[in-house]
């Protein structure tokens, strides 16, 4: 037990222990190429991945992010999925956030209106490639890309699908979910609750009136202080609503998956399943829960141990997703047409 453990410190002190998690091992049987996609402020940086035999042009999967300075992979945690989707003969594609990696621009100046002229000039861009079936294009979108992705397919009725992955519907409602169902899940106690919620209000008295960085600082946010970039960059989205996108896009009849994660303590689950099902109806959207996955879809039990998540994804990364997932995500794209 005591060579375990030494064994064990000495293999985190050389992968590191930060607050996420990156997959480092593993072959993933695809083809995985780099490439320069077109952005709004120059070029981004890419990963095309292609499954390991062509036949003719194959389907093609956009990946959409979610919050924070994202690279094309999100450090390597999209491999599994690229994986499950080149097995089924699904191409996918993502790209590094502007001011990330080597993409120009910077994603903190962009707004969801910028992300959705990003997001189309890149599937315009791919349909002129021969391998990929230019009307087989899905969209993939998690979080933040929730607000993305319909907003592009209501725009494009040649969009084949859209999988939304624990979609956020309305900014401020989602950033109230995510505060009180940390105080939940950490226990905390009436005091420390009252303090966060007013601590939230008075931030959101400033979004509502002045909107002055210094306003903010004034109002006593707990936690870690936003920069005055990130302030910046929630001035810009804080309206944000996917239900005006999702209305339009019940016009485009596009086939929708919405994938739901039953420990999600970021996104309010049951808010986004009702708001789906009243734009979309229930013929072209299929909705899917995952009872033990958080907000990524990655298996709560893993994810919630630093050590476990650092060990499933050096050494059997597929295992990091909940289960069925990768599943229902690679069946959906290859059979919608």
């Amino acid at each position: 037990m005591r060579r375990w453990l030494v064994l064990l410190g000495v293999m985190l002190l050389l992968v590191g222990v930060p607050a996420g998690f990156a997959v480092r091992g593993g072959t993933f049987a695809m083809d995985e190429q780099t490439i320069r996609l077109p952005g709004n402020d120059g070029a981004l940086d890419g990963v095309l991945v292609l499954p390991g035999q062509l036949s003719g042009p194959v389907p093609l999967v956009v990946f959409v992010h979610g919050d924070g300075p994202v690279d094309a992979t999100d450090d390597g945690r999209y491999r599994p999925q690229f994986e499950a989707l080149a097995r089924a003969g699904v191409a996918s594609v993502s790209w590094s956030k502007p001011g990330v990696g080597g993409s120009a621009g910077d994603w903190l100046r962009q707004d969801q209106a910028d992300r959705v002229r990003e997001t189309a000039g890149v599937i315009g861009f791919l349909r002129g490639r021969a391998d990929i079936d230019p009307d087989r294009i899905g969209l993939w979108g998690a979080g933040q890309g929730g607000w993305v992705v319909p907003a592009v397919a209501a725009a494009d009725h040649r969009i084949a699908f859209v999988i939304a992955v624990s979609p956020a519907i309305n900014w401020m409602r989602q950033s109230l979910f995510h505060l009180t169902a940390t105080l939940d899940h950490d226990h905390a106690d009436q005091a420390t609750r009252d303090a966060e919620l007013a601590s939230w209000q008075r931030v959101a008295g400033v979004l509502d009136g002045s909107r002055s960085y210094d306003d903010y600082l004034l109002a006593a946010p707990s936690g870690e202080r936003m920069s005055r970039a990130r302030w910046d960059f929630v001035l810009r989205n804080f309206k944000s609503d996917a239900t005006g996108s999702l209305h339009r896009l019940a016009d485009a009849k596009t086939p929708v998956l919405l994938i739901l994660a039953g420990n999600d303590r970021t996104v309010d689950a049951h808010e986004t399943e009702k708001a789906y099902r009243t734009a979309l109806g229930g013929k072209r959207l299929t909705v899917r829960w995952f009872a033990g996955a958080n907000h990524s879809l990655a298996r709560s039990e893993v994810e919630d141990s630093t050590v476990r998540a650092h060990l499933t994804a050096i050494f059997t990364p597929r295992d990091l997703m909940a289960p069925g997932y990768l599943e229902a995500l690679a069946g959906f794209a290859a059979a919608t047409r």
